[in-house]
């Protein structure tokens, strides 16, 4: 099973404009995001899945720069832009990551394609409902399930978001959520404002230079050790969700 990790990346975010080459920790946020995303030991390929703006040609040369691939193509019908991504690297399986979550801990990637891995689902997510922290969201489906929703669904959102057409029909495809044994989705670790970005950078530069192979326990440790940082970025509202898109999605 050819598993190939796509990450949807763009320049022209709403909230925060050039948000995935911010700096963090003196190096631009997705290179950060690709190197955590190359411990993930279950899967085979990363793709960078950008847009044909002219504004995204520097995450082009970021990919250039760092040797991993990348596919250039709608800016709203992320749907397609996946589809074409997958088809163009032969995946059998998708996992699904967004360019606003350099923390993402690689073993939680692993844990959602291993049970995905197990057979009997066609879509696994680690947030149906919420239960880790916004900033750890993996999905993965099968190239099947993805060709077919790309072929199928009509609707903005299901073509903006990749996944709710899958979510729309749980008659059709079996879905599975990978839940955490606690509930810790209170936590923002997503990069969608400044505010999330200051979080972020003091997270990783609490953990990082003692342990640069850090996990999520790491960073839970660190927000423990300094309760007052969970205000920094508290009262930033998620993104309203469509009704089948899970509560982390982004189109970053």
């Amino acid at each position: 099973m050819n598993t190939v990790v796509i990450v949807q990346a763009r320049m022209t975010s709403t909230r925060l404009p050039g948000k995935v080459l911010l700096p963090l920790g003196g190096e631009p946020m997705l290179a950060r995001l690709v190197g955590r995303l190359r411990r993930v030991k279950h899967a085979d390929d990363i793709v960078i899945a950008t847009t044909n703006n002219a504004s995204d040609d520097a995450i082009v040369a970021l990919c250039e720069q760092l040797g991993v691939a990348h596919h250039r193509g709608s800016e709203h019908d992320v749907l397609s832009r996946y589809a074409e991504a997958a088809a163009l690297h032969h995946a059998d399986a998708v996992v699904r990551i967004t360019a606003d979550c350099p923390l993402i801990d690689p073993a939680l990637i692993d844990q959602v394609i291993a049970r995905y891995q197990v057979g009997d689902a066609d879509c696994v997510s680690n947030m149906l409902p919420p239960s880790w922290p916004y900033g750890m969201a993996a999905e993965v489906f099968s190239a099947k399930a993805l060709a077919e929703a790309h072929a199928e669904a009509r609707q903005a959102a299901e073509r903006e978001h990749v996944t709710p057409f899958l979510y729309a029909h749980p008659e059709r495809y079996r879905l599975h959520n990978v839940a955490s044994p606690v509930d810790l989705s209170a936590q923002r670790w997503t990069v969608d404002t400044p505010e999330d970005h200051d979080l972020v950078q003091r997270l990783f530069d609490a953990v990082f230079p003692a342990k640069p192979e850090f996990t999520l326990a790491d960073l839970q440790a660190a927000m423990q050790a300094h309760p007052d940082w969970l205000a920094i970025n508290q009262h930033i509202v998620q993104k309203p969700a469509t009704e089948f898109q899970t509560p982390q999605e982004s189109t970053a």
